[in-house]
């Protein structure tokens, strides 16, 4: 991870911004035709799109749409569904290749979550994810683990590299901190944290593996206006300080338009838009899955088809 700078950014330049600096390591992310299935209910059906290099990229849809079960595959906490390959007269049955997520060559597939660190993947949670006895430091030295070299014996013996190491990456914590506006909550206890200041926290921890890839699962849900305005800022700004890509799911729409370079839609399972923001708004597939309104209701009502007690054939709002 480069320096990070703890300047504040102008709140009404939100709008997204290529990164100043790329980082050599950051990879593109692929996921290709991921299905899963749990039982009977298809949560993804044949998913697709790409995470450039440096880009924040937003996963949108309704609830119930998949985004937070794609999310999860993409986590390692889901496995995906393999389908088997259509049969061939005279070939044997088979499984098709896995190939649904990428990022570059490594398979993430095949990883378990805690691997994924390893690569330079890093996650905050939707429900956050931090020990509310714990100090904002401790909880942000934990994402420091992966990243330690001494193991239980010289940590126990307090051996000179070990101690060196320990105020090596307490120094980063405290940058990172800083960086999002914690500086002065090091040494409260979580627990007793807003809830707004609490979301940064996990953030910090996401960011304490130094990630070339940041996902952020629903940053704004349960902020006010201005915790999500700051929330906005803080993301466009660790894209541009630390030249990583982001990928987010998040409801809040003025959020996502704002902030993304691409956006891509689910609903019911399926990918129903990818493109830039002001594309994928305007999409009549993108509105009718979130309005409940289309072409069809629209010239029933000018037929005079559509009642209010469900006569006609328009699509209910």
């Amino acid at each position: 991870m480069g320096r990070m700078s703890a300047g504040t950014r102008d709140e009404a330049a939100v709008a997204a911004e290529p990164p100043t600096g790329l980082r050599d390591d950051v990879r593109e992310l692929v996921v290709e035709d991921l299905t899963l299935r749990f039982g009977g209910i298809t949560a993804l059906d044949a998913v697709s799109f790409t995470v450039a290099p440096g880009t924040v990229h937003a996963l949108i849809g309704p609830n119930g749409a998949g985004k937070s079960s794609c999310f999860n595959v993409i986590s390692g906490l889901y496995r995906p569904t393999r389908d088997p390959a259509p049969r061939e007269p005279g070939v044997r049955h088979r499984v098709r290749a896995p190939r649904e997520v990428r990022y570059g060559d490594a398979d993430l597939t095949a990883l378990s979550p805690h691997k994924l660190a390893a690569l330079g993947i890093g996650r905050s949670f939707q429900n956050i994810a931090l020990s509310p006895g714990s100090t904002v430091r401790d909880n942000v030295l934990t994402g420091r683990h992966v990243l330690t070299r001494g193991g239980f014996l010289s940590g126990g013996l307090r051996l000179p590299r070990t101690v060196r190491e320990e105020r090596r990456h307490t120094a980063r914590a405290e940058e990172i901190c800083d960086f999002l506006g914690l500086a002065d909550r090091l040494d409260t206890v979580v627990g007793v944290l807003p809830y707004g200041v609490a979301k940064r926290v996990d953030i910090a921890r996401a960011l304490a593996i130094e990630p070339t890839l940041l996902l952020l699962d629903e940053p704004a849900a349960g902020l006010n206006a201005t915790e999500t305005a700051q929330m906005a800022v803080t993301i466009t700004g660790l894209r541009d300080a630390l030249g990583i890509s982001v990928l987010l799911v998040e409801h809040d729409m003025g959020l996502v338009m704002g902030i993304a370079d691409r956006v891509s839609v689910l609903d019911f399972g399926r990918l129903i838009a990818d493109g830039p923001p002001a594309e994928v708004q305007a999409d009549p597939g993108v509105i009718r899955a979130y309005l409940g309104t289309g072409e069809d209701e629209t010239d029933d009502e000018t037929d005079g088809g559509a009642t209010a007690d469900g006569g006609g054939d328009g699509v209910p709002s």
